[in-house]
Formats: structure tokens, C-alpha cells, sequence
């Protein structure tokens, strides 16, 4: 699939973003705000959606269904750890201060989408939510397991590692049989959801895609996509044109 298709003439689907909730700094302010880097949204509009950022919020199924109403698609973005409590360990010291307000958010918008089978993509945190949703586990900290920083170098600076993506799967006919990504996470799967197929693995084993089997478009990856727009905005273009299907189906 080409970006070209994906841009093509009919409807321009509507992407939902997660967003972050916290401490932000702007000229003379400095307050809590929702905030999403813009590389996240700009690469949903590159692939022809329209994209609208979804701030966590106290969650209530007449409010998760309303705004899903409104969309074609939705994200799951990167962000802070997982709250170990949500499968049912005690948090390592590595591991951040949980978000409880995002945690509960975006496991329930994954939970209505997931029963509407609306199209989504999960990035690095959202591959996680996924999972833990699913009734699966994560390694809190990879450096104890891999014994090095491969995918977190730090400093805002992404590590690139090479996955290799199983054959016949959803993400293979998207990107391919292997491919470098941008890394920056510490956490991964360890025991995976009900319903998933893990679809790309780096050299070590570690989990870096899963889909989730019975809907059209339900793929999650660990690494940073909105990163490369050259190599992985062909993920962004997948997630529209199946958003576009969707949109179509419920006109």
C-alpha cells in the first residue's frame, strides 16, 4: 500500500490520538496541560486522515462512546509506564509514576473500539495498554533482561533496531520482512494478551508488534513510527485506509 492510495480520493477519516496529561511549560505558564507531539498528528494527516487528540479524562461509557461516534480510527500513543497494579505486580523501582487517569482512559477507549471493531494502531505505550487490556503481562525493565539500553538510550535520543516481521501477517503486507525502527522504551511484553499474535520480534526475542486476531485492523508495534515518516508511515497509511473502509461501511 502506498501513501498515494491511502491519500486517494473518497472520505478523509477522523484519527483519535491519545494525549499525555501533565506538567507543561510555555512562554510565561507553566501548568498542567493535555499535550501530544505534533510528529504524531502530522503523520496521520501525511496518510490523509483527519486527526483529533482525545486528553484523559474521568472515564464513563456514555463519554467513551460518544467520542467514538466520532471517529474512524483511533491511536494509542507512547507515554509513561503502564501501572504495574493493572496486571497485577508491584511496580520495580525503574518503573514510572503511574498515570492512573490515562491508564483507565485508554483502556477504555481500546475496550469500545475493540467491540465496535474500529481500526487502531498502538505505539510503544499503546502496544503495552493493548496488552495489559488483553489480560497480558510486561517485563518493567529491560536492561535486567537483555542486560543493556538497546531500546532506551536516553536523553531523548531513539536507538534503531531491526525487527523482523512475520510472514503473512497484517504488518508484513504493510512494511514488509524486516525493517529498522526508532527505539525508546524500557518496557515490553513478557506473557501476551488473549487474542494476540505477536507479528515481529528483534534478535533477542523481545516482543515489537502484535495484532489482534478477529477485526480488520487492530496493530500495535513497540517502536516510535511517527519517527520515520520514510520507512514507517506506511503504518499511518494502513490505519487510514482501514479507518477510510470503516467510515464508509457506517455512512
Amino acid at each position: 500500500m502506498t501513501l498515494r492510495q491511502a491519500q486517494g480520493t473518497g472520505v478523509r477519516p477522523v484519527i483519535g490520538l491519545t494525549t499525555y496529561k501533565q506538567r507543561a511549560q510555555t512562554g510565561v505558564w507553566d501548568v498542567t496541560a493535555a499535550f501530544l507531539p505534533a510528529v504524531y498528528f502530522e503523520a496521520v494527516q501525511r496518510a490523509g486522515g483527519i486527526p483529533v487528540l482525545l486528553p484523559p479524562q474521568p472515564v464513563d461509557a456514555e463519554i467513551v462512546g460518544r467520542v467514538l461516534d466520532g471517529l474512524d480510527g483511533l491511536i494509542v500513543t507512547g507515554g509513561a509506564d503502564v501501572d504495574p497494579a493493572r496486571y497485577g505486580q508491584d511496580a520495580a523501582p525503574e518503573t514510572d509514576k503511574p498515570h492512573l487517569e490515562r491508564d483507565a482512559w485508554e483502556d477504555a477507549l481500546l475496550s469500545a473500539a475493540i467491540d465496535r471493531e474500529l481500526p487502531f494502531l498502538g505505539i510503544c505505550r499503546g502496544m503495552q495498554v493493548l496488552n495489559v487490556n488483553r489480560g497480558g503481562s510486561l517485563h518493567q525493565h529491560l536492561p535486567d533482561l537483555v542486560g543493556n539500553d538497546r531500546y532506551r538510550i536516553g536523553k531523548g535520543q531513539f536507538a534503531t533496531n531491526e525487527v523482523v516481521v512475520e510472514p503473512g501477517s497484517e504488518l508484513d503486507a504493510l512494511v514488509g520482512a524486516k525493517l529498522p525502527v526508532k527505539s525508546y522504551h524500557h518496557q515490553a511484553v513478557d506473557t501476551v494478551g488473549d487474542g494476540l499474535r505477536v507479528t515481529a520480534r528483534t534478535d533477542d526475542g523481545i516482543v515489537q508488534a502484535v495484532e489482534l486476531e478477529g477485526v480488520p485492523f487492530g496493530v500495535a508495534v513497540q517502536w516510535h513510527p511517527e519517527e520515520d515518516a520514510a520507512e514507517d508511515a506506511r503504518l499511518f497509511a494502513g490505519l487510514v485506509d482501514a479507518a477510510r473502509t470503516y467510515a464508509g461501511a457506517k455512512a
